[in-house]
């Protein structure tokens, strides 16, 4: 449970410095970035897998790089259903999707999170 916790405010604090990084993305506060960080997690939990079963095709056709457009998608998506986390358009959360999941890549990998 404390495991969860923590990667559920590490993402919150990651989310919310994409937001200040990406031009397109907006994360009003720390109440914004931590309900996007829960709706996203549930986006990823339950929607991805299918999205990914449906894409295979095309994931398979370029390689795997679909993908990248699915998790714009869930990230897009995550913040339609949280006020004050704004997504504006494919480009901002295609790559606001590959700096979260770098970042999130690069504090699992620090801190074993």
């Amino acid at each position: 449970m404390i495991q969860f916790a923590v990667h559920l405010v590490v993402t919150a604090a990651l989310l919310f410095f994409v937001g200040r990084m990406v031009s397109g993305i907006e994360v009003e506060d720390g109440g914004s970035a931590i309900a996007g960080a829960i709706v996203l997690g549930f986006a990823n939990a339950f929607i991805r897998p299918l999205l990914v079963l449906l894409t295979f095709p095309i994931t398979f056709l370029t390689l795997g790089l679909f993908i990248w457009v699915v998790n714009a998608f869930m990230l897009k998506l995550a913040a339609n259903f949280v006020p004050g986390f704004k997504v504006e358009g494919f480009r901002a959360a295609l790559i606001g999707s590959l700096l979260l999941g770098f970042l999130n890549m690069v504090v699992a990998s620090l801190f074993g999170i």
